[in-house]
């Protein structure tokens, strides 16, 4: 007896439960009719059908992965409920077929899909296309009253009110009216970084004020959002012009700082840094307030010139460059790997580069199979058309068809038998050793290297206060002795910017209010 099962959905607007009931009833009476066991029902309840990224879609294709084997048709009320971008909808219905022998049904169409019969393959890539060109109308409906209602009437209308303001009134009469105390971090926010102070700082500071909004991109969310100044943007619909349009909420700030943080946004402050072997951290290590350090020698009584990286702050940092390069040679000293762990990661790389290696092999096996049969596939078309079985129209349409199937076929066989990854492995073989001893690797680096190492390990984001390296962020393989370097008051390694010891307001010189925290 053969087996089924059913994926049934329905959009929560506009519809009611009784569609997914009438959906059951009809593959019910199909099931019966054509005496197919029903094994398992999925449901997807108020999502897009645009794409294939849908929960219960998603459980449907684990589960097909691993049952298969006892599944013949997967059934779907209709065509364009099981999706309606043409494109992926065809590419899955090969690929059910294909790899895993199931067809799909469209009950209440009454077809049932075969991928290598023509006639059913085109008429489901009809129904889809049908689809397709009425989510096409519905979408340019949509854009058109979008449009109108942001460009001439000034109504914000995405779902959720940006921070600073709540929404009030239903209908065409609603609209955004601010809140004062979240205006004020806006403000706050917009104020700051117009003095300098760092993204990280601005976030912390402006938390504390109460600003809940998360993400790495949450300030800068705020900075470029035409909103607060009392604009919207607006995208271009047919011949209706886009950009920013007047809205008819009430700004947070003007339009002259607005203008003032794009400016700002747009073309960062570029630092210039001359490269001197005396300072390999010059305009990379950076003061606690964010701001790069310069370095510069000074003459001592003797004449001697000793050398020190510098904030253009007073009273930040003034540090010799001979203690703190011997301190970050001892931290380096700590970053060095265990040679157990240097062993795991080549036998682990060999593991996988193999296991890669085999599985390209078995992958590409199948596609020289696959290439076999497109190719007589091809050659089965050519005869016909020698013996005038099919139209010229035919002919072409799967002339090019198959054409375009083996060239794309000879691209994945040739791509799976590369062996690129192990002139890799060679290479990692080779230099692997090195880092039992990141000390030394470090100290016979020139010093465009040192610097390339330092953006690499910290993500251009190491810090120097109170004696001490710090960063939010380094490579977990030369974490391994983070603990030790924080003892021995070499570097402070702490995942969460907002852990910093001390948060200056403002880099402004004269103004040197400290926030303590706790570590």
């Amino acid at each position: 007896m053969k087996r089924a099962i059913r994926y049934l959905r329905f959009s929560q607007i506009g519809q009611s439960n009784g569609s997914i009931e009438r959906q059951e009833m009809y593959t019910d009476q199909w099931l019966k009719n054509n005496a197919v066991e029903l094994v398992d029902t999925f449901i997807d309840r108020g999502k897009s059908a645009k794409t294939f990224d849908r929960p219960d879609f998603i459980k449907l294709q684990e589960f097909i992965v691993k049952h298969y084997k006892n599944v013949d048709y997967l059934l779907v009320d209709q065509l364009d409920r099981f999706s309606r971008n043409a494109g992926e909808a065809m590419s899955l219905v090969k690929t059910l077929q294909g790899k895993y022998g199931i067809q799909v049904v469209s009950v209440t169409e009454g077809i049932i899909f075969d991928y290598d019969t023509p006639g059913s393959f085109f008429r489901a890539g009809l129904q889809l296309l049908l689809a397709e060109e009425d989510n096409i109308n519905r979408s340019i409906k949509i854009r058109g009253g979008l449009y109108t209602a942001r460009a001439k009437e000034g109504r914000y209308v995405h779902n959720y009110p940006p921070f600073g303001y709540r929404k009030e009134g239903f209908g065409k009469d609603r609209k955004l009216v601010l809140i004062e105390n979240e205006a004020k971090v806006v403000r706050f926010i917009y104020d700051s970084y117009l003095r300098d102070v760092p993204l990280y700082l601005i976030y912390e500071m402006a938390s504390k004020m109460g600003f809940r909004r998360t993400g790495n991109d949450a300030i800068k969310r705020v900075l470029i959002s035409a909103v607060y100044a009392g604009l919207l943007k607006v995208e271009p619909f047919k011949e209706n012009p886009g950009g920013l349009f007047p809205g008819i909420h009430e700004p947070i700030i003007d339009i002259t700082t607005w203008k003032m943080v794009q400016s700002k946004l747009a073309k960062p402050e570029k630092v210039k840094t001359i490269i001197d072997d005396n300072l390999p951290l010059r305009g990379i290590l950076k003061c606690h307030c964010g701001i790069p350090l310069t370095g510069a020698p000074s003459r001592g009584k003797g004449g001697t010139y000793f050398y020190y990286y510098k904030c253009k702050c007073p009273k930040h940092n003034n540090i010799s460059a001979i203690k703190s390069h011997n301190q970050f040679l001892q931290a380096c000293e700590l970053m060095s790997l265990p040679h157990k762990m240097v062993d795991s990661i080549r036998k682990g790389s060999e593991k996988s580069i193999n296991f890669e290696l085999k599985n390209n092999a078995e992958q590409a096996l199948l596609k020289k199979e696959e290439l076999a049969e497109t190719t007589k596939k091809l050659q089965m078309l050519e005869e016909k058309w020698i013996n005038n079985d099919v139209s010229k129209d035919t002919y072409e349409r799967w002339y090019a068809t198959y054409k375009f199937s083996i060239e794309n076929i000879k691209d994945s066989i040739t791509r799976l038998n590369d062996v690129t990854s192990l002139n890799a492995f060679a290479i990692l073989e080779k230099h692997l050793e090195v880092m039992t001893d990141v000390a030394n690797l470090y100290s016979t680096a020139n010093t465009m290297e040192k610097r390339e190492f330092v953006n690499l390990v910290f993500d251009s984001n190491l810090y120097y206060q109170d004696g001490i390296y710090r960063t939010p962020s380094m490579h977990e393989v030369f974490a391994v002795n983070s603990l030790k370097m924080k003892d021995k008051g070499l570097l402070f390694y702490e995942k969460k910017r907002d852990n910093f010891p001390i948060i200056p307001l403002s880099g402004v010189a004269g103004n040197r209010t400290r926030v303590q925290t706790s570590n």
